[in-house]
């Protein structure tokens, strides 16, 4: 029997707290670049009422993404598409950064943007990071959020960078270019997708950042915040369902940051000393 689906890409903690406000009674398809990950999130859920499927999936591989919209459609209509995964400067180089958090999350905006049920909506999880660029040309916004995914990286302000950090802060600042974009060819279906920026939120990854070599810098910028804390997945969940939701239903092609006030901090605030790192 066909189902109303629910797809979370990147089984992590941030978009497990999404899923299990979002998905009852849907089925979930579960895509990880780790199928293990993947198949440990279907026990959990399983274990907590839900009813899943899990394939594994490279968001930086079109193939992939287009088998997993496959995957999604078998099921039923697509009503939820979270976009929780991606890899972070510490994790990858300039290049697999910019082809996975760049043009596989403007490819899967595009992809399931054509398959998407009325009534659906999209959240891509972006970062604060984005928000540390500073203001980028007209003609810059204009070529992130309008050129064809495969062209992204063909761009050459984009092929200028060589740090990651950069190549990081550049992605993200396209999603939520993306996002606006997109918006227009989603609301035709009767959908809506937005992105969330958040901060320091604490997984297993933080975590471990927090407790390793770098803590001391992460707990003086987590101190210095305007919240005086980490978020934890659970905020990030819960502002992700507002928007999935009959309530969130006006907000589309928008971007909202979820930092405890941190990039505010950043920008004029404790947190100034950080520009000269960034």
């Amino acid at each position: 029997m066909k189902k109303e689906v629910a797809v979370l890409f990147g089984a992590g903690s941030i978009g497990l707290a999404i899923v299990r406000r979002v998905a009852a009674g849907k089925h979930v398809v579960l895509a990880d670049y780790s199928i293990e990950n993947a198949e440990k999130a279907k026990i959990t859920l399983e274990n907590a009422g839900f009813e899943c499927s899990t394939i594994q999936a490279n968001l930086g591989c079109k193939e992939d993404i287009l088998a997993v919209v496959e995957e999604a459609v078998k099921w039923g209509e697509v009503k939820n598409v979270i976009n929780a995964a991606g890899v972070s400067p510490s994790q990858a180089p300039v290049e697999e950064i910019l082809r996975v958090d760049m043009v596989g999350t403007s490819i899967l905006m595009e992809e399931f943007g054509k398959v998407i049920a009325k009534g659906g909506s999209c959240v891509i999880i972006s970062s604060q990071s984005g928000h540390r660029l500073p203001a980028l040309t007209e003609e810059q916004n204009m070529a992130l959020a309008t050129s064809a995914p495969e062209d992204l990286m063909k761009l050459g302000f984009v092929q200028a960078i060589t740090d990651t950090l950069k190549a990081y802060q550049y992605s993200k600042r396209c999603n939520v270019l993306k996002v606006s974009y997109e918006a227009t060819r989603w609301g035709k279906r009767g959908a809506t997708v937005n992105s969330i920026s958040p901060g320091i939120i604490i997984t297993p990854l933080a975590n471990e950042e927090l407790h390793g070599p770098r803590k001391d810098g992460y707990l003086k910028m987590i101190e210095a915040s305007p919240a005086g804390r980490a978020g934890t997945p659970d905020e990030v969940g819960d502002l992700a369902e507002f928007l999935m939701s009959s309530r969130g239903r006006f907000i589309s092609g928008t971007d909202i940051l979820i930092d405890g006030g941190t990039t505010a901090s950043y920008w004029y605030g404790d947190l100034q000393y950080l520009k000269a790192t960034h």
